[in-house]
């Protein structure tokens, strides 16, 4: 399913027929989005490099933003969210570490892309999302391009899947000023979590987390700006991805 951009949102609508020669220049787009956005700037595990470079990031985002798929850039995607930069996701995913059998938690589903990028490279990827049109959109958008790994609800991220825990990874795509404790409670020990955290008006910073039996161990691995995550209670903010 594609969607247009409008005053109201994002309006769904069939996807246009393929054409090859469209396909051979996305293809190409990919493949030089992967060698001189993401590897040149020094993602180097090359199961990434490769779910990177297979993924149709075009796929996930509206048709009218769909010439700017493979530029290092964050687009609009409806409701006020953004699908994040190729280099942010390639970032956060090599340094997840993915294993073939893990079982990952993604907060804020977003446009999907992220989620179909971790289905190439872990068993399972539970993905929730807070806006519900995004993630009703998310999961036909997956289910059409068979990414059969991933499951969509929609719901507040701060209180993860716990019927689905205990995770190996958990990545998280919206910004919270705090780290969920129900998130931590649902990652495995020595299970890893990646996730934004700061303000939303402010200076934030990517966090990547590691649970032992002493507590998490923190460690900032990069300065970015993420949409805000904002619980059911307070609000409505959905995910950059």
């Amino acid at each position: 399913m594609a969607c247009l951009l409008t005053l109201g949102g994002c309006e769904s609508e069939p996807p246009p027929p393929a054409d090859p020669g469209e396909a051979v220049a996305y293809a190409a787009a990919r493949a030089r989005m992967v060698r001189e956005q993401i590897a040149a700037r020094g993602v180097t595990d090359p199961r990434v490099l490769g779910a990177m470079g297979r993924v149709p990031r075009h796929e996930f985002i509206p048709l009218g933003a769909r010439s700017q798929a493979y530029e290092d850039w964050p687009l609009p995607i409806g409701h006020g969210q953004t699908i994040s930069q190729p280099y942010v996701v390639a970032f956060m995913t090599a340094a997840l570490e993915p294993r073939p059998g893990d079982r990952v938690l993604e907060i804020g589903t977003g446009s999907g892309y992220q989620a179909a990028v971790l289905s190439e490279l872990v068993a399972e990827v539970f993905s929730v999302e807070i806006v519900a049109p995004l993630a009703q959109r998310a999961e036909t958008d997956l289910k059409r391009l068979r990414y059969g790994h991933v499951k969509v609800r929609a719901g507040d991220g701060y209180l993860g899947w716990p019927e689905a825990a205990p995770f190996d990874a958990i990545i998280v795509t919206c910004a919270p000023d705090h780290v969920p404790q129900a998130l931590v409670d649902q990652l495995k020990m020595g299970g890893r979590m990646i996730l934004p955290v700061g303000p939303p008006s402010g200076a934030q910073e990517l966090y990547l987390l590691r649970k032992t039996p002493k507590g998490l161990e923190r460690q900032a691995v990069l300065p970015v700006r993420f949409v805000p995550m904002v619980p059911k209670a307070r609000g409505v903010a959905g995910a950059g991805d």
